[in-house]
């Protein structure tokens, strides 16, 4: 890889972050240990924050120089977001991702990192903290479930299925509301469609093969550059509803995910559309 970045040591990094910070938390939250950011279902605890805390402190000794960008660094300072356009390096983190759950006492939520150099998605990690495995991918290099014991599994998209029959995510929250009428509407067509809060499960269970399809319309690069660039490399289709690739500064657009190109054109076809 064109990277400097040791993958398995920043793998370690964020295992060392949820066991420190965010698995002593989980169930175990006080009543001012969750906060409200923009609306009811966008939360942060303090695990997000003390997790991202530690990251971000340790990050150096692994990415020298790399620009650090962490969902809640972001959201004390939006202008941060604007360094990831043009930096030669830079390591994009969600400390916890699927917090609504954690703080709901949902065993559902995931540590979340990827490494961009020069424009481009280079590594992607996923952490399950209760799991205590992950889902790596670098680019070229294929995606793979990495477990605690040292074994490795590589990791492939299901099948195609004819649209009837496709099962999968599809995160319709952040259209207007007539459009999402239409693509609610719209996902009577396909077999099942759900969302389970949670982007890192979501991406991983999508490279694991057990789903046709993932769409999401917002797009902040610590929930999906990783997950994306794993869905590519255990062989999925990923562009943005225009068609464009998915590159990380985009943040609109939306992204639809299949288990190859000829589905993604169905779905766009014939349920996400308005």
């Amino acid at each position: 890889m064109s990277h400097s970045v040791d993958i398995a040591a920043l793998a370690n990094l964020l295992q060392e972050a949820a066991v420190k910070e965010i698995l002593p938390r989980f169930r175990n939250l006080g009543s001012g240990d969750v906060r409200m950011k923009s609306e009811a279902i966008d939360l942060v605890t303090e695990g997000d924050e003390a997790a991202e805390r530690l990251i971000k402190e340790k990050i150096g000794s692994i990415a020298p120089g790399a620009v650090f960008i962490g969902e809640e660094s972001v959201a004390a300072d939006p202008a941060l977001l604007e360094k990831l356009v043009g930096a030669d390096l830079a390591i994009i983190v969600d400390p916890i991702d699927g917090t609504f759950n954690f703080a709901a006492g949902l065993p559902l939520f995931g540590v979340m990192a990827s490494v961009v150099a020069g424009g481009e998605t280079v590594a992607g990690i996923i952490y399950d903290p209760l799991g205590n495995d992950w889902v790596i991918a670098e680019r070229g290099s294929g995606a793979w479930m990495c477990r605690a014991d040292g074994t490795q599994e590589r990791l492939s998209v299901t099948a195609g299925v004819p649209v009837e029959n496709m099962v999968g995510v599809a995160s319709a929250g952040f259209y207007k509301q007539a459009e999402r009428r239409i693509v609610m509407g719209n996902m009577a067509k396909v077999r099942m469609a759900t969302s389970y809060r949670c982007a890192a499960h979501e991406y991983r269970i999508f490279a694991g093969g057990h789903l046709h399809f993932l769409m999401y319309q917002k797009l902040m690069p610590w929930d999906h550059l990783a997950g994306t660039l794993i869905a590519e490399e255990a062989g999925a289709y990923a562009a943005r509803f225009d068609g464009s690739r998915y590159l990380p500064a985009h943040t609109d657009g939306g992204l639809l995910l299949a288990t190859d190109k000829e589905s993604w054109q169905e779905l766009r076809r014939e349920v996400f559309t308005v």
